[in-house]
Parts: structure tokens; C-alpha cells; sequence
């Protein structure tokens, strides 16, 4: 980022004089700018997500056979990239800390394209499955080095609508793979993959995060870059100064554990880096145990056992997943005004109580007390997509970004992303046999009480966040 675009920055003698002008509505779409282009790689994952679910029963009905896409393989399909994601989540937010969030953004996009090009391309389950395996790439930077630009990036007022903004864009890329794969061939999904690969390269024109600046000891370049992203008011000067200060405090304590070392136990005993990195694990549990993306990625299957109508089951998978989207932006908005906690808890209880209510349907129905109605259960089906996307969904993979330590990030996010991408790729592994064993209504009777746990153990702990610095955030935790 060059001078160039920070000619409308005032300097420290300007703002120390109040001789700055008044352009609150500048620093909102400097921050939805970059914001927008670190939605990409969710969206980028909800494709991926997305796809197989079309790909598989069209390459099966174009071959005339089950067997051209084994069950294993169609499994495989759904779930490499996660896996794949692994080491890359380890590189990607050690790249973080060393050439910074920009620069980390844009390894990121360029791999995005190649992506882009191996859907093109791909014209076999195997070649999907190898694609899906880079893939892995741009999963792992929605998971470390996008949460990481966002909290950076955005001012508190602005933050939570810009954090659940981007678990949104997952759903609606879901929706928006199954709605080209029910309608027309798989492979026009490359055209949206393109597009959103192609904006993904708007990341050369940011600036780099204020706060990286700040640890590498550049404060001239994190003010112009802080007011540049934040704008001059006192809010943001007020949190700016925080930033510095504890900046560098935090490369003065850095310089002193080079000399004494701190080992491994001591820092795992630290209550600010044990306490947030155990609740946005819990977290990742909620969003990967609610079932909701199993249910999506295996709709088809799901809906065709209740519904017993390939084409019901295709318009019911459109139905839920446009409600879900629809909700999730609702979500968005409303933790502009709403407590986190309040939208958490309310809507996860909302959420467990239709999982437990829809097993016992499934159980009755299957013990023959009640005749089953696939307008019933699909009803059910939907209450529990308003519940979990108004509150828990949108949440769960975005408050990790606030809770986690300054002081420990780089460890904080490599281990909360380890814990989410072995839960997502085994869940999406292993759910076609959790069908064969549990029957529906044992799946979701196992995803009530796995929610419900999770959930009262966040609910005693889980600090409020809304509208506060991640200094006093931070703060909280080491009381």
C-alpha cells in the first residue's frame, strides 16, 4: 500500500489539534471493501461444500450407475478438503505473524484461482477430489488468517455484523451450488467460482492490519493505517493508543521470554490462553455437532428416507437451505443491535429444542405409534434452520476472532483451527455410516444432547463482547 492512499490521513499534529474532518461514512466502506474480500475464501469453502452434493447423483445418473461414485469416494468428496486444511492452517497462521495479514491474504487468493481453474478443468470424481485437496488451502485461511484481518480490520461497532457476514456466505454458497446443480449441469458452478476467485485479488489494494504493524515496531505506518481503516474520531484514537501501548509492552515481554524462555506447560496453564482457546473450541462443536452442515451436504439422502421423492427431497434441500441463508443475514443484522450471548442462547435453546423434537417424531414414526407426513417433518426441519441460523451458526465460527489472546494468537488460532477442521472433515467422514447405525432419529437425538452440553458450559463461562476492543476483551480473561 502506498503513501497514495493515505493522502486524506490527517497527521498527529492535525488530530492533537481536532483539525480533522468529519467522514464517518468513509471508514464504514473502507472496512466493507476489505471486508468483502475476506468473505471470499467462505464462500470459496461453501462451493466446495456445496458441490458434491450435485456432482455426485449427476455423474451417477450420466454413467447409469451407483457405482461410478462409490459411496467411500462421494464420503471423500465431502470431506478432503478438510483434512487438507490441516497443515495448511499451521502454515498459514505462522505466515500471519512473519510477512503479515496482506500478504498472507493474497498466498490465499492466488490459490483461490488455481482452485477456480481445477473445477474448470475437472471432468472425474478423481479430479474433483484432487481439486478439493487445494481446496484445503483457501479453507485453512477462512479459519486462521480471515478471522485474524477481520477482528484486525474492523472497528468494534462494526465487527460482529462483518464476523457473522462471513459464516453467512458459506450457507449461501451451499444454497447457491445445489440451486445450479438441481437446475441446470454441475459445471456451471465454475462460472461463480471464477468470479469470486477473480474479486478474492481485490486484497493488493488494502493496507496491511494496524495491529501487525504495531508488533514490528512501525507506529508511524499503523496510525496511518488505523486512521486510514478507522477514521479520526475519539473513538478510534482512543483505541488506537490502546493498540500501540500494548503493542509495545507486549514486544517488550517478547524480547524478555527470548531470553527466558517459557516453556510449553506454563503457557498451557495461562488462564488467557487456556480459557478463550477451550470456549471457541466448545464453539466449533456447537456449529459442527448442531448437524446442520451434515444435513446440508447429505440433504439429498436425508430427504429422499423421509420423503421417499427424489424430486420432493430436491425442492425441500432448496427450501431449507434459502431459509437457512435468509436467516443467517437476518442473524447478521441483528447482532448490530443484540447482545452476542442473547443470540447465542436464546436461538441454541430454540435450536436443541427442535432436534429433540424431531427425533422423538422420527422415533415414533419409526415405531409405527405415528404415521409419518413429510410436510411435518420437513416443518421441523425448518424451525430448527431458523433457530440455528438466527443465533448459533453465525456465531460460533465468528467470536473465536474476539476471544483469543493478542499474546497468543498465533498458538490460540492453530490449535481452535485444528479442532474445527478434525471435527468438520471426520463428521462429514463418517455421517453416511451414522445414518446406517443411529437412523434418523438417533442422528439428531445425538446432536441435541452434544448441542445442549456444549451449550451450558459456554453459557456460564462465554464473556459478553459486543462493542468492546479486543484489549478489553483480553482484559477480562485475566482477571
Amino acid at each position: 500500500m502506498t503513501n497514495l492512499h493515505y493522502t486524506e490521513v490527517p497527521t498527529n499534529e492535525e488530530v492533537s489539534k481536532g483539525n480533522t474532518k468529519k467522514t464517518s461514512w468513509k471508514p464504514f466502506l473502507r472496512q466493507l471493501f476489505i471486508s468483502s474480500g475476506i468473505w471470499t475464501p467462505y464462500f470459496s469453502v461453501g462451493l466446495c461444500l456445496g458441490t458434491p452434493t450435485v456432482f455426485v447423483p449427476q455423474y451417477r445418473r450420466a454413467a447409469n450407475s451407483t457405482d461410478a461414485v462409490s459411496v467411500e469416494m462421494a464420503s471423500w468428496l465431502s470431506s478432503v478438503f478438510g483434512y487438507a486444511s490441516i497443515p495448511a492452517a499451521i502454515f498459514l497462521t505462522c505466515m500471519t505473524s512473519y510477512i503479515g495479514r496482506k500478504k498472507t491474504f493474497i498466498l490465499v487468493s492466488l490459490t483461490m484461482c488455481v482452485v477456480s481453474i481445477g473445477y474448470y478443468l475437472s471432468q472425474t470424481p478423481t479430479h474433483l477430489l484432487i481439486t478439493e485437496i487445494v481446496q484445503g488451502i483457501p479453507h485453512a485461511g477462512s479459519m486462521t488468517v480471515s478471522i485474524i484481518a477481520m477482528v484486525e480490520y474492523t472497528s468494534p461497532k462494526y465487527r460482529g455484523f462483518m464476523l457473522t457476514m462471513k459464516t453467512a456466505n458459506v450457507f449461501w454458497a451451499i444454497w447457491a451450488a445445489n440451486a445450479i446443480g438441481t437446475f441446470t449441469h454441475w459445471r456451471y458452478i465454475c462460472f461463480v467460482i471464477f468470479i469470486n476467485a477473480a474479486y478474492s485479488l481485490t486484497s493488493f489494494f488494502w493496507p496491511e492490519s494496524p495491529t501487525w504493524l504495531a508488533s514490528q515496531g512501525r507506529i508511524e505506518e499503523c496510525r496511518k493505517a488505523h486512521r486510514w481503516l478507522k477514521g479520526c474520531d475519539e473513538d478510534s484514537e482512543r483505541e488506537l493508543e490502546r493498540l500501540i501501548e500494548y503493542q509495545i509492552e507486549d514486544r517488550k515481554n517478547k524480547l524478555m521470554r527470548r531470553r527466558n524462555f517459557k516453556s510449553l506447560m506454563e503457557i498451557v496453564v495461562d488462564k488467557p490462553f487456556y480459557m478463550p482457546v477451550t470456549l471457541s473450541a466448545l464453539m466449533m462443536m456447537v456449529h459442527q455437532l448442531s448437524g446442520k452442515q451434515v444435513c446440508i451436504l447429505y440433504a439429498l439422502d436425508i430427504l429422499k428416507k423421509i420423503t421417499k421423492s427424489e424430486s420432493t427431497a430436491y425442492t425441500g434441500m432448496l427450501i431449507l437451505d434459502g431459509i437457512t441463508v435468509l436467516c443467517m443475514y437476518i442473524g447478521s443484522f441483528a447482532s448490530k443491535v443484540m447482545n452476542r450471548r442473547t443470540l447465542l442462547f436464546g436461538f441454541g435453546s430454540i435450536s436443541v429444542f427442535f432436534l429433540f423434537l424431531i427425533s422423538l417424531y422420527l422415533y415414533l414414526a419409526h415405531l409405527s405409534v405415528i404415521s409419518e407426513n413429510s410436510y411435518i417433518t420437513i416443518s421441523l426441519l425448518a424451525g430448527f434452520s431458523i433457530a440455528i441460523a438466527l443465533g448459533p451458526l453465525i456465531l460460533s465460527t465468528s467470536l473465536y476472532g474476539e476471544l483469543v489472546s493478542t499474546k497468543y494468537k498465533r498458538e490460540s488460532v492453530i490449535i481452535v483451527s485444528l479442532v474445527f477442521a478434525i471435527l468438520q472433515a471426520t463428521l462429514l467422514k463418517v455421517s453416511p455410516h451414522i445414518f446406517k447405525w443411529f437412523d434418523m432419529h438417533g442422528m439428531f437425538l445425538f446432536y441435541g444432547l452434544s448441542v445442549s452440553i456444549c451449550l451450558m458450559i459456554l453459557y456460564k463461562y462465554l464473556p459478553e463482547t459486543k462493542d468492546k476492543t479486543l484489549q478489553e476483551i483480553e482484559k477480562y480473561f485475566e482477571r
